[in-house]
Order: structure tokens, then sequence, then C-alpha cells
């Protein structure tokens, strides 16, 4: 690192990243084919979204949830000026990618435990299977939700990916290299 860099993102963020994707990208194109890997893949976002929840609140100061996640009128505030490219630039994350990564952990969540749900109604299998097998409803409904939200998931993915590119074309920086570095120009 030197003089104008600064280290942003730590070790742990970066590992947890891209394990999410990997781990969302495994279990989003296995699906009903190899259920024992998407089901590995499901726990495995499912932990990866527990740790990111607990170091939103103890991690380092841009891992917290308190460093990034903005007012609803900041982040509308941010969003006019990015339509009307006079966007400020973020050490950490900007109003809007606060945001997308609270919607991304909620969409992944409700996926994933969606996903616990059928597999316990359907397969009598996992840790709700005791709770869930038996129960006056209908199964159909949860592997529709479940579908719904990993799509959204996906809808999301995109668009934090487009803002991602956008945001290094405005601003002149490489912000996948930031993810995977650690470090952003000061």
């Amino acid at each position: 690192m030197n003089g104008r860099e600064i280290k942003v993102w730590d070790s742990l963020i970066r590992i947890f990243h891209w394990s999410l994707v990997a781990a969302f990208a495994i279990a989003y194109l296995t699906d009903d084919e190899w259920l024992d890997i998407h089901n590995l893949a499901g726990y495995m976002v499912l932990a990866l979204i527990g740790f990111r929840l607990i170091w939103g609140f103890i991690g380092p100061r841009y891992a917290r949830f308190s460093n990034f996640v903005s007012s609803p009128s900041a982040t509308m505030a941010y969003l006019c000026d990015l339509l009307r490219l006079r966007n400020e630039r973020y050490i950490g994350h900007n109003p809007a990618g606060g945001w997308m990564i609270v919607m991304l952990l909620v969409s992944l969540l409700i996926t994933s435990l969606t996903g616990l749900v059928v597999y316990a109604a359907e397969e009598q299998a996992g840790p709700l299977a005791g709770l869930v097998y038996g129960l006056p409803w209908d199964d159909d409904i949860a592997e529709e939700l479940h579908e719904v939200f990993a799509n959204i998931t996906l809808m999301l993915v995109v668009i934090h990916v487009a803002g991602v590119v956008f945001e290094s074309f405005i601003h002149k920086e490489n912000l996948v290299r930031a993810m995977v570095t650690g470090n952003k120009r000061v």
C-alpha cells in the first residue's frame, strides 16, 4: 500500500464477499439438478450471512452498518446527484451501495430460509425437518417463494454489478480491484 491508497476492505470482508458470490452462484446454478451441492451452497450462504450480520456491528470501520446505511433522504439525494453525474465519491460504500448491501442480505436470508423450509417439507431433512414436516400447508408456496427470492437476489446482483461498473467509470477507479486488494485511492 502506498501513500495514495487506504485499506478500506479488511480481509474478512473480502473473503466473505467472494465466498458469497461463489456460494450463491453454485446454489443458483445447481437448483434441483444436484440437490446435495445446492443444499451445501445454501448452507454456506446462510453461514456467510450470519457472519456478515455480526461483522456489520463489530467489524472495522468500513464493514460496520453504521458507516454505510444512510437515511432514505440522503440516499435519494445521492441518487439524484448520480443521475446528474455529480455524485460524491465515497471511500467506503456510497448510500446506494449501502442500501444494496442491506437488500442483498435480506433477499439472501429469505432465499435461504425458504430453502430450508422447502428442504424440510419435501425431503423431511435439514434443521427445520422436525418443525415443518406434517404441518398443514402447501409446500409449493414455499418452493415458489424460494425461487422468487432467488431471482430477486439475482436481479439485485445484476444491479449491484452495474452500479460498481458505473461508479468505477464515473470516478475512474477500479472497484473490483479494491474488493480484491482491499485498497482504494485516498
